[in-house]
């Protein structure tokens, strides 16, 4: 029974982008318990199409783990001629990504002014 409903929330959270991208919203707690199910998100997502969307605009935590993924996922769209576009990214993912040097590998917008 939790597996359904781990599927259906995968299904909830992974929806299709305005130009038919798939869309992956990140969980507020993005560190290594949350590995496996954001795994098969992204791979769920890079099975529906090229292009993956990306929002992190809810992420309070994340880990280097996490952004690891995340840079793997980049370099898979990149090998495919896809393309990773963000939809949102908070405070905490911006400022972690920033700190290991991430924000340019991944394609992060720009912070806005605080």
């Amino acid at each position: 029974m939790a597996g359904k409903r781990a599927v259906k929330q995968q299904q909830d959270e992974r929806q299709a982008a305005p130009d038919g991208a798939a869309a992956v919203v990140l969980p507020a707690d993005c560190r290594i318990a949350a590995q496996a199910a954001l795994k098969t998100q992204l791979l769920g997502a890079l099975e529906h199409g090229a292009s993956v969307v990306l929002d992190a605009s809810q992420v309070e935590r994340v880990d280097t783990a996490a952004l690891q993924l995340l840079v793997l996922l980049r370099r898979e769209l990149q090998a495919r001629g896809g393309a990773l576009d963000w939809r949102g990214a908070s405070e905490a993912f911006n400022e972690a990504a920033g700190l290991l040097g991430l924000a340019r590998i991944l394609e992060l917008p720009a912070a806005g002014p605080a």
